[in-house]
């Protein structure tokens, strides 16, 4: 017997997809939202500091009913999407996505913001007595020097996207190779009580955790090493 049915299969595969994407639009929304409220004084700063946060403590359920609204046919996002003949995003792949990014936002803008916020105002003066402009200061000497908060936001904005399950059971619902993720299937097998395919199918998640929490740890050491050297 295979270890992994072809339903087990393609649950991994549109997850990692999922989680793929999720990740690349993070990075390029995340890193200017972050960079803003590392250098901000503004009163705006708090509130959106939490507002970026919230995912954190609020519940899945409540953050996917509110997407549901939002994006459904009388919805704001709902509505444009469908002026555009996009068509509705729940129960979709995409909407998958947009609810993926909301819910992972904070695992990718934190430890970003934390990086930005680490390197001080030194390093950005002596670009500028050079004459470098905002966008070669941003390129040539942050993103460099915000590398680890780069890896470290990415790597748990994947991890996190691919353990997702009240968000996207919410805003994706069920629908085999089009929204049915691996913590979705998982459920699906407990449900049908086919425990020992729940198993396998757990087993594979959590060494994938394991893996990708101990790879992090790892770098961390080894960049930690390297600063003291």
């Amino acid at each position: 017997m295979a270890l992994l049915s072809p339903s087990d299969l393609q649950a991994i595969v549109l997850t990692l997809q999922v989680a793929a994407l999720t990740t690349i639009i993070l990075l390029l929304l995340g890193t200017p939202l972050a960079w803003w409220v590392a250098r901000t004084r503004s009163w705006l700063k708090k509130p959106l500091t939490a507002l970026v946060a919230m995912p954190l403590v609020l519940p899945p359920s409540v953050l996917g009913f509110y997407l549901l609204v939002l994006m459904g046919p009388h919805g704001p996002l709902g509505q444009w999407t469908q002026s555009l003949g996009l068509g509705l995003l729940p129960f979709t792949f995409w909407g998958l996505v947009v609810a993926s990014a909301l819910y992972s936002l904070p695992f990718m803008v934190q430890p970003i913001q934390s990086a930005m916020e680490a390197i001080g105002t030194r390093p950005l003066e002596v670009a500028a007595s050079l004459r470098a402009s905002k966008l070669d200061t941003f390129f040539s000497v942050v993103v460099p020097l915000c590398k680890p908060g780069f890896i470290a936001g990415a790597i748990m904005c994947f991890a996190h996207t691919v353990g997702e399950f009240g968000v996207v059971l919410m805003v994706g619902g069920n629908i085999p190779g089009v929204t049915r993720v691996v913590s979705v299937q998982i459920y699906d097998h407990v449900e049908a009580m086919e425990y020992s395919d729940a198993h396998r199918l757990a087993a594979v998640m959590l060494g994938f955790s394991f893996v990708v929490l101990l790879a992090l740890h790892i770098y961390n050491g080894n960049q930690r090493k390297g600063g003291i050297t």
